[in-house]
């Protein structure tokens, strides 16, 4: 037996497996623009002895997505503020004034996720940071990707949901609050975020599907 040659087929091998591992690794992330026609961000807040629901319709921002490993995942979302919709003109202007976003001067919110916890198969809970009415502080948003799959177009797509609940006192938006952080419009806030991500190519355009 050729020990000799034996050896240098293992060495050549090995160094196939060490240079192919790197674009192994890499090719494990993922990255999606999110479609802004098919996002939202919806909310509900008590008014009085009611709630009522509204959406920002403009959302924007990249999702990195490892889904071998989940928790190398990251987002980096924007909301632009403007785009609040309760239904009601008057109210929206309102929403959109000093009394609450003043979107003059604080015209977006962004959300930057700094970690991932895998909480199950195709869930788990995003920490990051959630800056909006110019402050800036943690938010955990617990997620689900609901899925992946070809477009009918020749694209790639995936599909994300994510809920939270913030007290929009800690932002400085405190209008109509009374000490207790009571009032006709309440405090706390839920969050009910849908996100349809289009996958990109290594040339950051559209993926185009074989």
């Amino acid at each position: 037996m050729n020990y000799r040659r034996i050896l240098f087929i293992a060495v050549f091998i090995a160094g196939i497996f060490a240079l192919l591992l790197p674009l192994t690794v890499q090719a494990e992330v993922e990255t999606y623009t999110i479609d802004k026609v098919h996002s939202m961000a919806n909310f509900k807040i008590r008014h009085l002895f009611s709630k009522v629901s509204g959406t920002f319709s403009d959302l924007s921002g990249t999702i990195w997505l490892d889904k071998g490993n989940l928790e190398a995942s990251r987002v980096d979302a924007t909301i632009k503020v403007y785009s609040i919709d309760t239904n009601h003109e008057k109210r929206d202007k309102h929403l959109r004034s000093e009394d609450f976003f003043h979107v003059d001067k604080y015209p977006i919110m962004r959300f930057v996720s700094t970690s991932v916890e895998v909480a199950g198969e195709n869930e788990g809970v995003m920490t990051g940071e959630l800056t909006m009415h110019g402050v800036t502080r943690a938010l955990k948003l617990p997620f689900k990707i609901l899925g992946f799959g070809p477009d009918p177009w020749g694209g790639y797509r995936s599909g994300f949901e994510a809920t939270t609940v913030l007290k929009r006192s800690d932002y400085g938006i405190d209008y109509g609050l009374d000490e207790k952080g009571g009032g006709a419009v309440g405090d706390e806030v839920e969050i009910n975020v849908m996100i349809e991500g289009i996958k990109l190519g290594p040339d950051g355009a559209p993926f185009r599907v074989q």
